[in-house]
């Protein structure tokens, strides 16, 4: 995207991207509002592409995924790289990928560096032991974005009238800082305490331990932003996404995961589009469904992450696809500097 500015070449809506099928169309809008300007010439376009290009005469690459779960993008990535590529994800802890999403889970994940809690692991899984199995909306958008203020308000008018239960990890909004102090005003009145009331619902300021929650049997769907580590994360345990991109290459992971792998739906993209309530009724509604669209997608989450698991299991002289990956760069680069 950002070696070739495709969209500058055009003046539809949509273009393609070299290298890539009909099929894979990609939208003005989706892309980030840096790119959208990009003509080569400004200061974000002089940063990415020598960097790009430098990372393009690298011996290899490492990929932080597995053979099985992209097979379209590998490809691609091999075909314009003409490089080794070897995939050795998912880069996940050992207890997530051993886990079996037992409500008798506790915090086995332990503490992660430099973050501040908001609430314990302990009290956040009793509260999901309270709910009944894949009835839980986890929400994140990571720990460097936030959406706007008005986004925000309609977020949580669709989450309440869906009355679906919900752990949401809430920040101030776009233009205040991240880390100030959250102001009741954001929210409909009466929001938080209302939904903790009712026990719909669990506001977490700060940090939450995300690892612990989507492996929680009680976790149905997760509202995110799409990184790649929160996607991982929410696939190895099964658990369907509803996709925000907001940053970064957030929305090509969000368009994968939609058109690729049939495991999430987009519910909007950035801050700067507008949202209403009830378009966040219904999408919750049609992932979190047991039949219909939400079965097919909790369905395919389980097969990739069970793609996951095997890719990185070993059993007795077997190895699955990123054991062997690792094992095949260790022996190339030993071979080279023997040679």
């Amino acid at each position: 995207m950002w070696q070739h500015l495709p969209h500058r070449a055009t003046e539809s809506d949509e273009f393609l991207l070299p290298g890539f099928p009909d099929r894979c169309r990609f939208h003005r809008s989706k892309i980030h509002r840096f790119l959208r300007v990009a003509d080569g010439t400004d200061a974000w376009s002089r940063f990415f592409q020598p960097q790009i290009s430098h990372s393009l005469r690298s011996y290899g690459w490492l990929c932080n995924t597995a053979e099985e779960i992209e097979p379209l993008g590998l490809e691609i990535l091999r075909n314009y790289t003409k490089l080794p590529v070897w995939t050795i994800g998912p880069l996940l802890p050992q207890a997530m990928l051993n886990n079996n999403s037992s409500s008798s889970t506790r915090s086995v994940f332990g503490q992660r560096a430099g973050k501040e809690p908001g609430i314990s692991p302990e009290r956040c899984l009793q509260w999901l032991d309270s709910h009944p199995q894949s009835s839980v909306l986890y929400i994140s958008f990571g720990s460097q974005n936030t959406i706007s203020p008005s986004q925000m308000m309609e977020l949580a008018i669709g989450l309440e009238e869906s009355q679906k239960p919900f752990i949401w990890v809430i920040r101030p909004p776009f233009g205040f800082d991240l880390k100030g102090e959250f102001r009741a005003e954001w929210l409909p009145q009466g929001f938080e305490q209302r939904t903790a009331t009712s026990g719909q619902g669990l506001l977490v300021h700060k940090w939450a331990p995300q690892l612990e929650i989507l492996s929680h049997k009680s976790t149905g769907a997760f509202l995110s932003h799409c990184g790649w580590n929160s996607a991982l994360e929410s696939l190895s345990q099964g658990v369907p996404l509803i996709g925000w991109p907001l940053a970064a290459e957030q929305a090509y992971n969000s368009k994968m995961l939609m058109e690729e792998m049939g495991v999430c739906v987009e519910l909007t993209a950035g801050v700067q589009s507008e949202i209403e309530g009830k378009e966040v009724k219904r999408v919750i509604e049609l992932v979190m469904e047991e039949k219909g669209k939400g079965g097919e997608m909790k369905k395919k989450a389980v097969q990739i992450g069970e793609q996951m698991r095997a890719a990185v299991r070993e059993e007795g002289s077997q190895k699955g696809s990123s054991l062997r990956a690792m094992d095949d760069f260790i022996a190339d680069i030993l071979s080279k500097r023997q040679g």
